[in-house]
């Protein structure tokens, strides 16, 4: 638990009984690669924090394949569309590494939130931390050269090269074909 809760001290830092409450809320889980973490179809009711490997969320539109956001090492990741509305989502979350992850309950977590204070506050700053990188997702999307774009996931972490070349072209927006080239005048 030691490298979640120093997650959560980039936040806000917890008091030893907020600690422990969320502790009762959390469990290890080891998922092989390219296992489902989540399935399509499935409402999410937890947010995983990854100790280690890396994950995508990704969908399907018109038979194809799309990586909508990548999580490694030391990141939350949920479908929160499907957290915060309760409804089935229509993604699913993938494991591109094998993966030490620790759940957190979220339906047991909300309940939380009354009786600790700091464990709202503490998960607002989280998703809005998310939101503001997802706007600048948008905003790279918008205003960004497709290069610009994986140098900047470059720049993020260091396992990119870990990724197949088609999960990144597809959360980049540009065919394989583009990225080959891209590669080939980053390097």
């Amino acid at each position: 638990m030691t490298e979640l809760f120093d997650y959560f001290d980039k936040f806000l830092k917890l008091s030893d009984n907020t600690k422990k409450a969320l502790a009762e809320l959390c469990s290890n889980v080891t998922i092989k690669k390219n296992d489902t973490l989540q399935p399509f179809g499935h409402t999410c009711k937890t947010i995983y924090f990854l100790k280690s490997g890396i994950a995508r969320i990704y969908y399907y539109k018109d038979g194809t394949d799309i990586t909508e956001c990548f999580a490694f090492e030391g990141n939350i990741i949920a479908r929160v569309e499907s957290l915060f509305t309760g409804k089935p989502s229509q993604k699913a979350i993938q494991i591109l590494e094998n993966a030490e992850i620790i759940a957190i309950n979220a339906t047991q977590l909300f309940k939380l939130y009354d009786t600790y204070p700091q464990i709202e506050r503490l998960f607002r700053l989280i998703f809005e931390s998310a939101y503001v990188d997802t706007l600048n997702r948008i905003e790279g999307i918008q205003f960004h050269s497709a290069e610009e774009r994986y140098l900047d996931l470059l720049k993020r972490t260091e396992i990119v090269q870990k990724i197949p070349l088609k999960h990144i072209a597809s959360y980049l927006g540009i065919t394989q074909v583009s990225l080959s080239r891209i590669r080939a005048t980053v390097k």
